[in-house]
């Protein structure tokens, strides 16, 4: 099965979530999409043994045979080709690779490079990958796919998301069996639950939701899944322990046995979940 775990918001124990499923269920395979910002290895300590590049296609144009008709520019909707004194410019930093420029060239002296924007790492058996985007690129989409396509359907695969609701948590969602969203009882974590709901509603995905840092007064959250009729799979209190040895990197199912249990019973509720 393939679960995905994303938040409305960054910060609600996402990767906590993720990491400790991954952990307590065998042969699972851990995929940090979180490109920007990846942390699920601080948690899962692999051995990184691979690093495969990931590149984009940007514009190059032939400048002896262009004619600077402009249809380039025109076409280009983020601004990463312009014609200026009949000198074509490209800007490859802010393209978004997605080839309308090549296409509108009316005398095809457009084509497209191909340009690093980051890398896939991952460890020697595949059962831990994550992406990493250069400092500066404007898209993470292209590595959330190549992630997405070394998948195997054959395993449990754990998707750690990215925060919020942008085009990069829709990509990491793509083909996922079940969603497990995070939140905390805080106004901020349900108006970014309520976020994360509309989203998941309109893709059409099941979801269960994970309260964390649950301090007595999560009867808000709660009351709230009730209305949605989307179930509350687990309650992670607010707790030092958990805090301080998160902190020195080590997972709450790591720790305390008692964890473990509740995150393979969380297990094993969602396979039924996705078998039914």
């Amino acid at each position: 099965m393939w679960i995905a775990v994303l938040s409305g918001k960054g910060g609600t124990g996402k990767t906590t979530v993720a990491a400790s499923l991954a952990a307590v269920i065998p042969g699972c395979q851990y995929v940090d999409c979180d490109v920007e910002e990846p942390n699920g290895a601080i948690f899962l300590k692999p051995e990184i043994t691979a690093t495969l590049p990931v590149a984009v296609p940007v514009p190059q144009v032939d400048a002896a045979r262009c004619s600077s008709c402009g249809a380039c520019a025109v076409a280009c909707q983020f601004n990463a080709i312009a014609v200026i004194n009949k000198t074509v410019l490209t800007f490859p930093e802010i393209c978004h690779h997605c080839g309308a420029c090549s296409l509108a060239c009316p005398t095809g002296v457009v084509s497209e490079t191909e340009r690093e924007i980051g890398a896939i790492e991952q460890d020697k058996v595949g059962n831990f990958r994550h992406g990493r985007l250069n400092i500066g690129e404007p898209v993470g989409i292209p590595i959330i796919r190549a992630l997405k396509e070394k998948a195997s359907r054959e395993a449990t695969v754990i998707f750690d998301c990215p925060p919020g609701a942008s085009c990069a948590v829709v990509r990491s969602l793509d083909e996922v069996d079940y969603c497990l969203l995070v939140t905390e009882p805080t106004p901020f974590g349900l108006h970014d639950l309520k976020i994360a709901v509309e989203l998941i509603r309109q893709m059409d995905l099941p979801a269960g939701v994970i309260i964390n840092k649950s301090d007595g007064s999560a009867e808000t959250i709660r009351a709230y899944c009730r209305e949605a009729g989307i179930p509350v799979r687990l309650e992670i209190p607010f707790s030092t322990a958990i805090a301080a040895n998160y902190s020195r990197g080590i997972l709450p199912v790591a720790a305390d046995p008692k964890w473990a249990g509740k995150f393979t019973d969380l297990a094993s509720q969602l396979a039924e979940e996705v078998g039914r």
